[in-house]
């Protein structure tokens, strides 16, 4: 686990505005304004006439939504958006880093937490494996593709 403290309004530009964060599943957020809105990813299968190929929504299908919640005069008091990679993109994260101490399917996720308070911003990376292990590899690379990943875009 790797906390960022980044530039709020930067980093909003990107979160909400742009596509930078598109191909990350959207699992949970909470936003609270004038209520407090509550947002699970997790897709209604049921809703759909076909059965969707993931379980949770991607960002770029909510993004919209959570922007029209947040924008206006006043920040939000707070919030928190819950991203993961897509499972799809976990073998290819592995072999990019030479991980090969973990299979695709042990991996529960890889997060990204952004969580604001009223004035700061905040971007904590997590991992979640379905198997015991001392081996912190994997936790060490995600924490170092996320901090990779958000310095160009001079987020942090």
């Amino acid at each position: 686990m790797n906390v960022y403290t980044l530039s709020a309004k930067n980093c909003m530009s990107h979160l909400l505005l742009k596509e930078t964060f598109d191909q990350f599943l959207f699992i949970e957020g909470e936003i609270t304004t004038f209520n407090k809105f509550s947002i699970d990813g997790f897709l209604q299968s049921d809703f759909f006439d076909e059965p969707p190929k993931s379980t949770y929504s991607l960002w770029k299908n909510v993004r919209e939504f959570c922007y029209n919640i947040i924008r206006g005069k006043r920040t939000p008091l707070n919030f928190k958006i819950v991203l993961s990679l897509p499972p799809a993109s976990v073998p290819g994260f592995l072999a990019r880093k030479g991980i090969s101490g973990y299979h695709p399917e042990d991996i529960q996720g890889l997060y990204l937490n952004f969580h604001y308070d009223g004035s700061t911003l905040q971007c904590i990376t997590g991992t979640s494996v379905r198997t015991f292990t001392l081996d912190k590899t994997l936790e060490r690379e995600w924490d170092t593709y996320i901090g990779d990943f958000l310095k160009p875009l001079r987020i942090e």
